[in-house]
C-alpha cells in the first residue's frame, strides 16, 4: 500500500468530508495510529496527521512533542501509577510478590483498549526508531522498580542488588509481551504472572545484606 505523499493536504480530504476535528490526546492517538497501521510509521509525519485531524502542526505540538510521544501516549501519568501501585504493597507481602502483582495490575486493561494497546506495543518493540526512544522511557520504569526493591532490601539504589533486579523485572515483562504480540490467543495478565513468577524463583530467598 501506497505511504502518504507531498504535503500534508493529500491527508486532508478524510477530515472534511465528516470526520470531526481531533482536538484530544485520545482523539490524536487514535488517528496515529489507523496512519501508522496504513502506511507505517516512518511514512507517516505529524504533518499527516495533523492535516487528517483537521488541526495545524501548532496544535498537534500542544498534545505532543513529537510522533514517539504520540506512541508512548500518557507515558508520565502511566509512571505515577506503577509508582502508586508499589507504593501501596503491603509490608508484609514478599518482595517479588508484591512487584509481581503491580506489574500485572499495571498491565491490566479493559477489553475495549486491548487492540489499541496491541497495535502500540507492537510499534514500540518492532520499529527501530521507537526501539531507540523505548530505552530512555524505559529506564524510568525499570528506575521504579530499583527503588522499590531498595527500599524493602534496605540498601541504597546503587547497589548491585537493587538495579538487577528492576533490570531482570524489565526484561521479564518486555519478554512476556513479545510473546503477547506473537499469540493473539495469548492472555497478558497471565504471561506477565508466568514470567515474574520465574524470576521469582531465580532469586529465591533474598538477603537483605551480602
Amino acid at each position: 500500500m501506497e505511504p502518504p505523499r507531498g504535503n500534508a493536504a493529500v491527508c486532508a480530504g478524510p477530515a472534511r468530508t465528516g470526520r470531526p476535528r481531533a482536538t484530544s490526546r485520545a482523539a490524536l492517538e487514535r488517528l496515529g495510529f489507523e496512519l501508522f497501521a496504513r502506511h507505517g510509521f516512518d511514512d507517516t509525519t505529524v504533518d499527516h496527521i495533523a492535516a487528517a485531524a483537521g488541526i495545524g502542526r501548532r496544535t498537534f505540538f500542544r498534545y505532543f512533542a513529537s510522533k514517539n510521544d504520540l506512541v508512548w501516549g500518557d507515558f508520565e501519568e502511566q509512571l505515577a501509577r506503577l509508582d502508586a501501585l508499589l507504593a501501596a504493597a503491603d509490608p508484609d507481602t514478599p518482595m517479588m510478590d508484591a512487584v509481581r502483582e503491580a506489574v500485572v495490575e499495571f498491565n491490566r486493561f479493559d477489553p475495549a483498549v486491548v487492540p489499541w494497546h496491541r497495535q502500540r506495543m507492537t510499534l514500540i518493540l518492532s520499529v527501530p526508531t521507537l526501539q531507540a526512544d523505548s530505552a530512555v522511557r524505559y529506564a524510568s520504569w525499570r528506575a521504579l522498580v530499583t527503588e522499590f526493591a531498595a527500599r524493602r532490601l534496605g540498601r541504597p539504589t546503587a547497589d548491585l542488588l537493587p538495579r538487577l533486579i528492576g533490570g531482570t523485572v524489565l526484561a521479564a515483562c518486555v519478554t512476556a509481551y513479545e510473546q503477547w504480540l506473537a499469540d493473539e490467543d495469548a492472555d497478558l495478565s497471565g504471561l506477565l504472572d508466568r514470567a515474574v513468577r520465574q524470576l521469582a524463583e531465580g532469586y529465591g530467598h533474598l538477603p537483605v545484606r551480602d
